[in-house]
């Protein structure tokens, strides 16, 4: 089975005040072993990262630009 890759910006979200952290939730939800999930955001997401290694996520941090951080998570498997 293919793995999948599931890509989430929430730039325009926070410049426009809106909360992402329920549409971060739905979009890893679905994630099986293997599967990927990039996040765009305006800053390192500190705060995100203990919450996703409890559901079995391992990341990558990369700043793009002053305001632009990829944040790749990889499903490892569930505790």
């Amino acid at each position: 089975m293919e793995s999948k890759v599931v890509e989430v910006d929430v730039r325009e979200d926070l410049k426009n005040k809106i909360e992402p952290f329920q549409k971060i939730m739905e979009a890893v939800k679905p994630l099986q072993n293997g599967d990927t999930f990039i996040l765009h955001a305006p800053f390192k997401p500190t705060p995100l990262f203990p919450i996703l290694k409890a559901k079995g996520f391992s990341n990558e941090v990369e700043q793009i630009d002053k305001k632009h951080w990829k944040v790749t998570f990889t499903k490892r498997g569930d505790k």
